[in-house]
């Protein structure tokens, strides 16, 4: 038994012996300088190629994907920031146009005021339209300006272009104003307007009593007859009845027709002023009535 083991035991140590020894033959055949592969290598060659790619495509597949996915949230991202960048460039850009707007506004309104004070001695307190009226047939603003401010009824509101209207109803802090394209004499809670010509103050007379939706003019009645004011004469407020102040400016006649039974003439005024988006707009006050 014991000369059996060992016999196994020789026959282990010889066939590890040869396989070493071919080992390192092979070894050294294939590092050597061939021309081509031999047929043992061309076959592990393609079997390891084989095997390779049949791992590797899914596991490329599966790192595309992965990797996909990840694009796709970085992509996400960026949008989602670039949207927020342009979000804020478009209000900014608006509030910047708003400050440009009102800085040309407020300019325009100081030169305003300096003329004025030049051509009289009146006060021109500056408001703001705090909200207007969404009825075509109540043409009324609001300013923030009221009671505490020294504002009373019946005071004159002009833009810088020429008059607007009059404060109507007054509160601590706030006033309404009736537009010029809310007069009509036959109503209780409107008021004519007496105007003259300017530079022919004491020539020209008229009252303004309505404003012509159609035509979008004022209608001044009562002229006389013999009055010489024509189209293209500028009218203003003449002072009389203590009411509108003088020398504020109306608009431009455009048109002059014969009056009620031709004793008068009718003259048809375009105004100077816009009445439509108002931002801010002057409360005339004048020392004399103080």
């Amino acid at each position: 038994m014991y000369a059996l083991f060992k016999w196994f035991g020789n026959k282990r140590l010889i066939i590890l012996m040869f396989g070493l020894i071919f080992f390192i033959a092979l070894m050294g055949f294939t590092l050597g300088k061939r021309e081509s592969m031999i047929w043992p290598e061309k076959f592990v060659k393609d079997s390891v190629s084989w095997f390779q790619g049949l791992v590797y495509r899914p596991a490329r597949v599966i790192a595309g994907f992965f990797e996909d996915m990840h694009r796709l949230t970085v992509l996400y991202e960026e949008n989602r920031a670039l949207k927020q960048t342009l979000t804020r460039y478009a209000k900014d850009t608006a509030r910047l146009n708003d400050l440009e707007s009102q800085n040309k506004r407020l300019k325009e309104a100081l030169g305003f005021t300096e003329r004025q004070m030049q051509a009289n001695e009146y006060k021109y307190r500056i408001a703001e339209v705090y909200a207007s009226s969404p009825d075509p047939y109540n043409n009324t603003v609001v300013i923030n300006l009221g009671e505490k401010d020294g504002i009373r009824e019946n005071m004159a509101v002009m833009s810088v272009e020429g008059l607007i209207g009059r404060v109507q109803r007054v509160s601590p802090f706030y006033a309404n104003v009736q537009l010029l394209t809310d007069i009509d004499v036959r109503s209780s809670s409107s008021k004519a307007i007496a105007a003259t010509v300017k530079n022919r103050e004491n020539e020209s007379f008229g009252i303004i009593e309505s404003y012509d939706r159609e035509k979008e003019l004022l209608v001044m009645n009562k002229i006389p007859k013999t009055d010489q004011m024509t189209k293209g004469d500028v009218v203003i407020t003449s002072g009389l009845g203590q009411l509108f102040p003088r020398g504020i400016e109306i608009g431009t006649i455009v048109e002059k027709d014969e009056g009620e039974f031709g004793i008068t003439h009718t003259a048809y005024i375009k105004p100077f002023a816009s009445f439509n988006h108002l931002r801010e707009v002057f409360v005339v006050e004048v020392p004399e009535l103080r």
